[in-house]
């Protein structure tokens, strides 16, 4: 099913310019008005930013920690935008701040990750934009949740704004990686496929939180058919009072733009399409034939859990589902398949055989019980 948004194409609301890639950058947070001014300067110099963003009100998970400027920064963004042209976009957690942030002339609001996982802070935002015309974008939840992102976007679009984008930030985990926030693509992938022709912005500056891979993410979010791009950049990262380490500076961003590689999504050459076309077909033919199986396999699966039903043995046998792993694992390496994707499509089998096998004892026993209600 479709989202029903309505919203306008980003390039009549952010992207005038045809700057490509879109790029937003400034610093992860306003700290004195000539650390702003002077980045955004430097910023507006590269010729390929289209936005200034800051963080003005810091939502932070501890006390104590710096929790933003506070209101006097929106006066500093005033003064950037004012010397250099950019369009100036923050963060905004409460109707004070929505209100404060129009008030000043912010071009664009967006709504933080803590916020997105908290419907009634998202309404009360929502409530604050109702008869606005202002762009808003909002970041998915901290947590992997695809629903809360997707009501977070309907929220806001039912309170009248059409300028509405996505931001991909990443999302928590308890394993430990290279990365900050697991970026978990295929969330975002989910959204864009609920909503095409909604623009998702990337922010690899959270997703990595270590600015030597923001380049790697930054292509690949490109290479997703993302519109666009959120960068931390400070005019010296290694004083910057939050988050230092996934900052950037203006001539490093700059650097990491030169170096992306822009892919179109469509292709308008007829001989590109015919080929496209024909493989395109055999992947088809081979996905029928995949999902023919895989039915044929549950089919034997149900006979397996009748036959343990029958006999009375336990549904899960540890040792087989060892030797299963082991077996098919090696062999799909063999195959030149990753060992991550190979496991994970047999634990998505095993789980569904496992429940297959589960939904026959259940309607066994409850089969047996209904008996003895008969004969009681």
């Amino acid at each position: 099913m479709k989202l029903n948004l309505n919203i306008q194409p980003l390039n009549t609301w952010i992207n005038k310019t045809g700057i490509e890639p879109l790029v937003i950058a400034g610093p992860c947070s306003a700290e004195t008005e000539d650390q702003l001014v002077a980045t955004a300067h430097l910023l507006a110099k590269t010729g390929k930013i289209s936005a200034l963003r800051a963080g003005i009100w810091k939502p932070r998970t501890r006390p104590g920690e710096f929790e933003g400027i506070g209101s006097i920064g929106l006066e500093w963004l005033k003064r950037a935008k004012a010397e250099t042209g950019l369009p100036t976009a923050v963060e905004v957690a409460t109707a004070k701040h929505v209100e404060e942030a129009l008030k000043a002339g912010v071009d664009i609001l967006w709504v933080g990750a803590r916020s997105t996982v908290n419907p009634f802070t998202v309404q009360e935002i929502a409530d604050a934009l109702r008869g606005v015309d202002v762009p808003v974008m909002v970041k998915n939840p901290v947590n992997p949740d695809l629903s809360l992102w997707v009501g977070a976007l309907e929220r806001i679009n039912n309170a009248g704004i059409t300028k509405l984008a996505a931001i991909h930030r990443g999302f928590s985990s308890y394993e430990k990686s290279a990365f900050r926030n697991e970026p978990m693509w295929d969330l975002a992938i989910g959204l864009k496929t609920l909503a095409p022709h909604l623009p998702i912005i990337n922010d690899p500056s959270h997703i990595t939180g270590n600015r030597d891979l923001i380049g790697y993410i930054s292509q690949k979010a490109l290479d997703l058919d993302m519109q666009g791009l959120m960068i931390e950049s400070h005019i010296d990262p290694s004083v910057a009072w939050t988050d230092a380490a996934q900052q950037v500076t203006p001539a490093a961003l700059s650097d990491i733009i030169t170096n992306l590689h822009l892919r179109k999504p469509e292709v308008r050459n007829t001989e590109l399409n015919d080929k496209l076309a024909e493989l395109r077909n055999q992947i088809d033919k081979i996905d029928d034939l995949v999902i023919q199986k895989m039915a044929e396999r549950m089919k034997i699966v149900e006979k397996i859990g009748q036959h343990k039903r029958d006999n009375n043995i336990t549904i899960l046998q540890v040792n087989r589902w060892d030797e299963i792993l082991h077996k098919r694992t090696s062999y799909a390496k063999a195959l030149k398949l990753s060992t991550e994707f190979t496991e994970k499509l047999l634990e998505l089998m095993h789980s569904e055989s496992i429940r297959k096998q589960t939904e026959i004892m259940n309607k066994s026993e409850a089969g047996q019980a209904a008996e003895k209600l008969t004969h009681a």
